[in-house]
């Protein structure tokens, strides 16, 4: 089988390991065949748009959070970055007054980013610096950047200091004002002139299913479609498309997502998602939607839905979400 999932954040990053963890791949594989490769194929279509050039390197925070997650080597509290991280280059950085100091670059992901920094300037696409840090980690799935373009997300915002309307960078909004100041939208600067790679329309086009992690649907996965050659790929592969919902009980499984759909005029709600991603059979990119138990399923026009557990408490409770999500398409 051939999988392909859209993904974007920690909670993308730890769907995947559910997707292992029920085909039997990357660190998952001793327990099933000892078949690292295994006889599934999974691919991971990362989102781009919090990338950002911070201290003269190219961070690529979701592409390493999946790299890392997969791989074994994450922060098990953050979700986020290397395990056993330290943190001397910011502090020297901070010594030395240097900006942005808001941002945390720790020594070990430090390295990954030099490392992607040289690669780039040498020429090689994002595509093949990210295949060839996976050598490194061995994630046991193929993560492949939406595009070798750069389409950053950017958010209006009025500026708390001088009360001034102005766009700033995602991580900016994200990560420095923990997305609390008034917001007026998200733009994806770059996406008119970008386009999806070979690699990402081909890992959808010939998937057996392709499914859409319970990520940030504004931010994530919104910035993913904003691509363009992703929606035309959507629309006319012959793969079953399953989407799960991030929001519970009107409340986002991990992050802000609640706060994103708000500036774009959304309710926090798992119909409200399924809306927003809309039905193939009309104009939009999903065949199947799952919401979590207890959570309406009627009433989202052109998509079947189903109710599911949709708590991802560890990579066995995600497994059978995943599960739930192949059934319900007659894939399993």
């Amino acid at each position: 089988m051939k999988v392909t999932v859209l993904v974007g954040g920690v909670g993308g990053a730890r769907f995947l390991l559910g997707v292992q963890k029920l085909l039997g791949l990357g660190q998952f594989a001793a327990a099933s065949d000892g078949d690292e490769a295994g006889p599934h194929e999974l691919t991971a279509v990362v989102n781009v748009g919090d990338d950002a050039w911070m201290h003269g390197v190219r961070i690529c925070p979701d592409l390493d959070t999946c790299m890392y997650t997969l791989g074994g080597g994450v922060d098990p509290e953050r979700g986020w970055g290397h395990r056993d991280e330290t943190w001397h280059a910011m502090e020297e950085l901070a010594h030395y007054g240097m900006q942005p100091d808001w941002f945390g670059l720790g020594d070990r992901d430090l390295a990954t980013h030099l490392v992607r920094t040289q690669s780039l300037r040498a020429g090689y696409s994002l595509t093949d610096v990210t295949a060839a840090l996976c050598e490194r980690w061995r994630p046991g799935a193929r993560l492949l950047p939406v595009t070798d373009d750069s389409c950053e997300t950017h958010v209006v915002i009025t500026d708390p200091d001088d009360e001034t309307r102005r766009a700033i960078h995602f991580q900016e909004w994200w990560v420095r004002h923990r997305a609390q100041v008034p917001t007026h939208g998200f733009g994806f600067v770059g996406a008119e002139k970008a386009t999806a790679t070979p690699d990402v329309v081909a890992a959808i086009t010939d998937a057996d299913v392709v499914l859409v992690a319970p990520s940030n649907p504004v931010v994530s996965v919104g910035a993913i479609l904003a691509v363009p050659g992703v929606r035309a790929a959507l629309r006319s592969t012959s793969a079953p498309i399953v989407g799960y919902s991030p929001i519970v009980a009107g409340k986002p499984l991990r992050g802000m997502a609640d706060i994103c759909l708000s500036v774009i005029g959304l309710d926090s709600t798992a119909r409200a998602v399924g809306e927003h991603y809309g039905a193939r059979s009309q104009t939009g990119i999903l065949d199947y939607w799952l919401v979590h138990e207890g959570d309406p399923t009627e009433g989202i026009d052109g998509l079947t839905v189903r109710s599911a557990p949709l708590l991802m408490t560890d990579p066995a409770a995600t497994a059978e979400m995943v599960r739930t999500g192949l059934d319900l398409a007659g894939v399993r």
